[in-house]
């Protein structure tokens, strides 16, 4: 059995996903500088996987694949960071409660090692989600 990790997931905005999205969101740049989830050392040996693994994280919204590295501050053990952007968005709840913007705090999430599956590009991510592939 695999093991599991469960985590507060949290979104927002960074330096590298802005640069990043100048270049084109279609770039490599761009799903290396997203779709990432940052995670607090204590919860890599939880959950038994090492720096730079690609994990599957799904919350009650959806399941995405994403590159965990180890979280640029804290300690926070218990907290995901996934930056804003299509890897965010699989597993963040999509009501906007009238405000046009998802809320991109708080979504609990389980993590957990996907060493043989891929970190999809953007264009490929969103073309697998609208098409139920996800």
């Amino acid at each position: 059995m695999v093991p599991k990790i469960k985590l507060n997931l949290i979104s927002g905005r960074t330096i590298q996903q802005g640069v990043s999205m100048e270049g084109g969101k279609e770039k490599p740049a761009y799903r290396n500088a997203c779709g990432i989830i940052e995670i607090d050392p204590a919860d890599f040996k939880k959950l038994g996987a090492w720096r730079n693994t690609n994990v599957r994280v799904t919350s009650t919204f959806g399941s995405v694949v994403v590159k965990a590295i180890e979280a640029t501050q804290g300690p926070h053990p218990g907290l995901g960071w996934i930056p804003m952007g299509p890897w965010a968005n699989q597993v963040i709840n999509p009501n906007t409660y009238s405000t046009g913007m998802p809320t991109f705090k708080g979504t609990p999430v389980d993590v957990e090692a996907a060493s043989d599956e891929e970190v999809l590009d953007s264009i490929t991510l969103i073309t697998r989600a609208v098409r139920g592939e996800l």
